[in-house]
């Protein structure tokens, strides 16, 4: 028995298991800090130039179709702010600059 727990002590050592759950619960955090920053400070702002100024409501009909666009634009925003965070996070821990062709 304590030959496998010292080989999941292993393991969770190289492969650096620990870190990587880390990083997820403060990714997870992140996520919410920024979709409370979307629907809080953004979306307020676009919300008058939206249909009816409700922008979780917000949507368009084409014909018989009723597309609602306003939840998705918030989540297009989300995604904009999360990649961009994380490609400044990258940019400043990797210290590279961009590979350029030679």
């Amino acid at each position: 028995m304590c030959k496998l727990v010292k080989e999941f002590m292993d393991f969770l050592r190289e492969y650096k298991v620990i870190g990587l759950a880390i990083a997820f619960i403060i990714g997870a955090a992140a996520k919410e800090l920024v979709t409370s920053f979307v629907d809080n400070i953004v979306m307020p702002l676009i919300a008058p130039l939206l249909p009816g100024g409700m922008w979780q409501t917000a949507t368009v009909t084409v014909g018989p179709f009723v597309f609602g666009i306003g939840a998705f634009l918030g989540q297009i925003i989300n995604f904009v702010i999360i990649a961009f965070v994380v490609f400044m996070m990258a940019k400043m821990i990797l210290k590279e600059e961009k590979v350029s062709k030679k």
